[in-house]
């Protein structure tokens, strides 16, 4: 009876909501179900979601029973795609057709024998780097930052310490290397025995988020539908922490993820210099975008604290199984590519045209988000290329009553699409990928769910917004009618 009334009592989702569908590869975890379908929820009441009815259109028990299928099915496929993506890239030259006739001629019990396990190397790497990151996210100075008011009114805060975190750990990796302490090759070497640990591991952890979640939430900005698949798929809390100053999304989503995508992309790097006795133009090209994109990251942390992947996803499956198996599996597949592929397949001309249309990219991405979280610390009174901004005044009501307000930007970068700084984030991806050329596909498998996923999250936003602002969405839409790529879509 105490579960049942936290559930009800958060405000979030109660019993009569059923589920979720697929962000790409990835659950929709804002496709709701209602017993009462003809009844739309505003932003506050659907706890920051907005509403909708059914999935791909489809209510009732048909849409439950497609939303159940959906989300088991990710948590069965996910895991698998993400292991065997690894095997494909290091045993199969990245070939998708190899991979074929291997399963065709060894069976399952040969993809059985494929699947890595972990070992105990593979858990000292693992354990050694998380804790040395939740040391640094809880310790290192940073300075007070105070994220949106939750729908519930609340208002979590961080601490801003992403590039001080970022040099420090770099700072380690070269003492570690150069000392000769640890040999980061051996990342490469053991990366398929660290997805299958990391797999093992973020099962445990979000049964660990879902007791959390039950006995002792964080904040009011919890709760459940009432079905365990639901509730462990897409997350009860918010914001879980532990006590009060160890924020756990920071931790999966910008320590573990992001952080170990810039690590054990420069692994895979030792390991090409160390098997060919020099790091290719392909190789140099792709590692150093994807770095500039993640040291913008961190320069911009605080920007992504104010991000439907922190402000609407819950801490579950979905968010920190990502995080923590398909960002290593899944982002630094191009450099993992390229490791042992593409040594001397660039000439130094084309190295250098692709990085800097990726360079080009990854500044557009930071500026656009940059210029708009200027515009909001200013609260419009910052010059928007060189001129007086124009903006929308939009009210809105979150769950305690109070009126707020909120400026809806309409110039610069965000008077060209509502979202346009995805457009150049997919182009970087691009970027990052084009030194492995035509070889293969399955490099630009990232590229093509980048682009899935930012294109969904675009619509995701939009509902939102419109169930948030009203009126005011409606008025913004008008003033910037595109999405995401300027009169086009």
């Amino acid at each position: 009876m105490t579960v049942t009334r936290r559930c009800e009592a958060s405000g979030a989702r109660g019993k009569d909501d059923k589920g979720d569908l697929a962000e790409a590869f990835a659950p929709l975890q804002d496709l709701q179900f209602s017993q009462t379908v003809d009844k739309v929820r505003s932003w506050a009441e659907s706890n920051g979601t907005g509403d909708r009815k059914g999935v791909w259109g489809i209510s009732g028990a048909a849409g439950t029973a497609l939303s159940i299928a959906g989300t088991l099915a990710l948590m069965f496929c996910c895991p698998m795609f993400a292991i065997y993506m690894w095997f494909t890239f290091t045993h199969l030259d990245g070939s998708v057709s190899k991979f074929v006739e291997f399963a065709q001629t060894e069976g399952l019990h040969g993809l059985w024998q494929a699947w890595p396990q972990p070992s105990a190397e593979a858990w000292y790497i693992l354990l050694s780097f998380g804790l040395f990151q939740a040391a640094l996210q809880r310790f290192v100075p940073g300075k007070r930052f105070e994220g949106p008011v939750t729908p519930n009114g609340n208002t979590p805060v961080y601490q801003a310490n992403g590039v001080s975190c970022l040099f420090i750990t770099l700072a380690a990796f070269l003492t570690a290397w150069g000392t000769g302490i640890w040999n980061p090759a051996r990342v490469y070497n053991l990366f398929g025995e660290m997805l299958a640990a990391l797999n093992t591991f973020s099962l445990v952890f979000c049964v660990f988020l879902n007791v959390k979640g039950y006995i002792a939430p964080s904040s009011s900005d919890s709760g459940c539908t009432g079905s365990f698949i639901y509730n462990f798929f897409w997350g009860m809390e918010l914001y879980p922490r532990i006590g009060k100053g160890f924020d756990l999304k920071t931790w999966t989503n910008c320590r573990m993820g992001m952080m170990g995508w810039a690590f054990w992309i420069l692994c895979f790097a030792v390991k090409q210099y160390q098997s060919f006795g020099h790091v290719s133009n392909a190789m140099m090209v792709s590692v150093l975008l994807m770095e500039m994109y993640i040291f913008k990251f961190f320069l911009w942390e605080t920007g992504y604290w104010r991000s439907m992947d922190i402000m609407h996803d819950r801490a579950g499956y979905y968010i920190c199984w990502g995080c923590l198996v398909w960002v290593p599996a899944v982002y630094t597949s191009p450099a993992m590519y390229l490791t042992m592929h593409g040594v001397d397949n660039l000439s130094t001309p084309l190295a250098l045209a692709i990085a800097c249309a990726g360079t080009a990219a990854i500044y557009i991405n930071y500026d656009s988000d940059r210029q708009r979280q200027v515009f909001r610390a200013t609260h419009g009174k910052a010059q928007v290329w060189g001129k007086a901004p124009t903006y929308i005044t939009a009210k809105y009501t979150p769950a305690d009553g109070q009126e707020k307000t909120s400026l809806l930007l309409t110039s610069g970068w965000w008077g060209l699409a509502r979202h346009f700084h995805y457009l150049p984030e997919i182009l970087a991806a691009f970027c990052w990928t084009a030194p492995a050329l035509l070889g293969q596909c399955l490099p630009y498998f990232y590229v093509a769910f980048l682009t899935l996923l930012l294109t969904d999250r675009a619509f995701r936003d939009d509902m939102r917004c419109q169930s948030k602002y009203g009126k005011y969405w409606a008025q913004y839409t008008k003033s910037v009618p595109y999405k995401m790529v300027p009169f086009v879509f």
